[in-house]
């Protein structure tokens, strides 16, 4: 029962997600946050803060003609908060505030957990805004997370939703916007152009998926779903793209791809599989520079499938994923209750946790 004794439990859900400058004064001290992250940048830890800050000064002039393009600041808190909103109406059952804990620029996990705090919650709920679970990403916010409710005294049962790469209903939402992106863009060619679907998920050094993390094996995944919700043959890949660092990376790269249907005469439907909020990433690389690329290379055509915001249908899938999680009670949960990744994913938070494998 609530503390209150009232009918609705008082949940806080806590949505993780990157972060983005929201001025450009901010651009340099959120480069800084980002590459001086342990789980970003894996070097002894009294070289990262010189790495960080030569990678982030190379990174800087980019970064900042990026953002001018956006009116100098990231959309993503924005974004964010409606998606919070949006969310607390899909859940009239519980007396449910979202709180946005963001990794590298305001707001902080600490600024979330001060407010959730004050909220007085029963229970707590980790929603993060990665469908494909990292330790570069959701296993980063999970660490600040415990970290500041540690130091603010906020004491709840806590549910970690770590993962929902398949999940039928996130799936399906996906799906549709695919198939609806791929029908307009379809209607736009003529009939000899062939179209290929490129799913460009977020890249991540080859080192970091090699030591274990399952991001890629999730993102495969989620792509796998996603085609057989959609239930059309159609050409298509996973792709990677935003790599930051010298070092080797997953490929192929979505810029190769884009490289490869120029060759092949085919039109492509760029389909951002592992963002679910409009940001640099998807309203810069991929509506900017990689329509360019695509132009000048003479791909014949060049589509995007628009990521989910606040679509009622993602929504929905959160709202269904946060009322399945809660019910499991407190503790580690994916999107099916147990661990999801084969055993070489070693990262998975359940492998890390000494959880069985799930049959």
């Amino acid at each position: 029962m609530p503390r209150d004794g009232s009918a609705r439990p008082r949940v806080a859900i806590v949505l993780f997600n990157l972060g983005g400058p929201d001025r450009p004064e901010a651009i340099w001290p959120f480069l800084l946050n980002l590459f001086r992250d342990k789980a970003i940048l894996r070097v002894p830890f009294f070289v990262r803060p010189l790495l960080a800050w030569i990678i982030a000064r190379a990174r800087l002039r980019p970064a900042t003609a990026n953002y001018a393009l956006l009116g100098g600041r990231s959309p993503l808190l924005e974004l964010t908060e409606a998606q919070a909103r949006a969310l607390e109406a899909a859940l009239p059952e519980l007396d449910a505030k979202c709180f946005v804990a963001m990794r590298y620029w305001h707001p902080f996990s600490m600024e979330a957990a001060r407010a959730a705090k004050e909220f007085a919650p029963d229970r707590v709920l980790l929603l993060p805004l990665y469908p494909q679970y990292s330790t570069t990403s959701t296993g980063s916010s999970l660490t600040a997370w415990r970290e500041a409710a540690a130091a603010v005294g906020l004491v709840a049962p806590t549910t970690s939703l770590c993962c929902y790469h398949a999940d039928p209903a996130y799936v399906a939402a996906t799906a549709d916007r695919v198939r609806a992106a791929y029908a307009e863009a379809r209607a736009k060619l003529d009939e000899a152009t062939p179209l290929r679907v490129l799913f460009s998920a977020h890249g991540l050094p080859q080192a970091i998926v090699a030591a274990g993390d399952p991001y890629q094996f999730q993102v495969g995944r989620t792509v796998a779903a996603v085609l057989r919700a959609w239930g059309e043959t159609v050409d298509s890949c996973v792709c990677y793209q935003s790599r930051a660092t010298p070092r080797p990376w997953l490929t192929p790269s979505t810029e190769t791809e884009i490289e490869r249907a120029a060759h092949d005469g085919a039109a492509v439907l760029v389909v951002p599989i592992a963002f679910v909020s409009e940001h640099s990433e998807t309203l810069v690389e991929l509506d900017v520079e990689y329509r360019a690329l695509a132009d000048r290379l003479g791909v014949p055509g060049y589509f995007r499938v628009p990521a989910q915001n606040d679509d009622p249908a993602f929504i929905a899938a959160l709202a269904g994923l946060a009322r399945r999680v809660l019910g499991r009670g407190p503790g580690l949960s994916s999107f099916a209750g147990g661990r999801t990744c084969p055993a070489p994913h070693g990262d998975c938070p359940h492998a890390r946790a000494g959880l069985a494998l799930a049959a």
